[in-house]
């Protein structure tokens, strides 16, 4: 029996759960901020640009849709404060970040001269002599082809498009701002300027999908011959559009496809790439070959720091978790009283250390035991012995050696798959 499209959310991005991360500050980042970095470990950027033309109905991220230009021009200054106040830090002070992340909301809303006045801002507060990659998330309906050249002279190297459906009825009933004719035309345009990787993102099992559709989907993407395609299964946080509009009677109560039909669309969809001359990169990403990077990802699943500056963003540095204020006012007044705006957060005990690493790279589809025995000097085969039994025996997983991977079945699922890892007070808890 098909298990249908219920509320909630199942996609792990972090360990341990975040409704387990208490309010404030905490003495061990104090600790981390007075200490001296350990030099093996790279540094990373992360920017919350929260700005969108409209909410897309499946959105859960932090985003505003009625925001003037003196709005934005004061996120951007407290943005730039942050980054000042967290660079004076012994802990960030004079370290050279390697990846640069400009998440959302839309960070492709900005206008060509607030983004001009963005990086130029960052680049003053911290030095990019050795950043390898710099990843830009867009709505196609905001850029313009000036746009796109801006982005390209100011050093982006990955392009990530967030096209989700080339379908437009399908883009109209998700409430999505962008129309199928506008991914053409910034595809084109920033392919003829010369980015050097862009990634096309979609969305299995959007409201109204259909096979014929997702079909469609799936060879209007292998035409462009992206570098690289990010796939996601479709899930109804609570705090979407569609749930208030599910809770409120006024769409059926399974909106979207169910898992089995989403699991199989995505399996199609890789296997369909793959024959194209993709290869996986992970649960939800192929490669078009194997100089395409996803340094952020690779490195933050490795346990690399990252800062995290914007409302609402998400850090880790040397080992303890934080996460900014949530709200706009907030944050820009925290930031304008103390430098910086920590909302909550989380010191990982070594053990927790451990299974956010092993879970998260197990998205990737394989994990090297020897990398945990070097790094932490535990043996995962036999620390998580019976969660891998179990799994092997339903076909999910297999270990070879020092390899555990995913099965193609497993990775289909590996989200739900992945809470069997946590530690006994973690599971079955709300994960935000």
């Amino acid at each position: 029996m098909s298990e249908d499209t219920k509320a909630g959310n199942y996609f792990v991005a972090n360990y341990p759960p975040f409704s387990f991360w208490s309010e404030g500050t905490c003495a061990e980042l104090d600790g981390v901020l007075a200490g001296e970095p350990d030099p093996k470990v790279p540094l990373g950027l992360y920017v919350h640009l929260p700005f969108c033309r409209k909410r897309c109905d499946f959105c859960y991220f932090k985003v505003y849709t009625d925001k003037n230009s003196g709005e934005i021009r004061r996120y951007l200054d407290a943005v730039l404060d942050e980054l000042s106040a967290w660079t004076a830090h012994p802990y960030l002070r004079g370290r050279k970040p390697s990846f640069v992340y400009f998440g959302g909301g839309t960070p492709s809303y900005l206008s060509a001269d607030q983004l001009r006045t963005l990086f130029e801002g960052m680049r003053a507060r911290i030095s990019w002599d050795d950043v390898r990659e710099v990843a830009f998330e867009c709505e196609p309906g905001t850029l313009s082809h000036v746009k796109i050249e801006g982005l390209f002279d100011l050093g982006v190297t990955r392009l990530s498009l967030g096209v989700e459906n080339f379908d437009p009825q399908i883009l109209e009933l998700n409430n999505r701002a962008h129309r199928a004719k506008e991914i053409y035309d910034v595809y084109e345009h920033a392919r003829k300027v010369g980015f050097r990787q862009i990634n096309i993102d979609l969305i299995a099992g959007m409201v109204g999908e259909t096979e014929e559709n997702w079909s469609r989907c799936i060879d209007e993407t292998v035409r462009l011959r992206p570098e690289s395609v990010t796939i996601y299964q479709m899930e109804v946080p609570f705090n979407t559009t569609i749930y208030q509009r599910m809770k409120d009677g006024a769409v059926e109560v399974a909106p979207v496809a169910d898992w089995d039909t989403k699991r199989r669309w995505v399996d199609q969809a890789f296997a369909r790439l793959q024959g194209a001359g993709y290869h996986l990169g992970s649960a939800y990403t192929a490669c078009l070959d194997e100089t395409v990077e996803f340094l952020y990802r690779d490195a933050l699943w490795h346990g690399a720091d990252m800062l995290g500056i914007g409302v609402s963003s998400f850090s880790q540095l040397g080992g303890v978790h934080f996460q900014n204020e949530t709200s706009f006012e907030p944050y820009l007044q925290a930031v304008g009283a103390a430098g910086t705006a920590i909302w909550r957060s989380h010191p990982l005990t070594d053990e927790e250390k451990l299974r956010r690493e092993f879970i998260l790279q197990m998205k990737l589809g394989s994990v090297d035991a020897g990398y945990f025995r070097d790094k932490f000097g535990v043996d995962v085969r036999t620390h998580f012995e019976d969660t891998l039994r179990e799994h092997a025996a339903l076909g999910y997983v297999e270990v070879d050696g020092d390899r555990i991977s995913s099965t193609r079945e497993g990775l289909m699922r590996v989200d739900s798959l992945l809470h069997d890892y946590f530690l006994e007070e973690h599971k079955n808890a709300r994960y935000a």
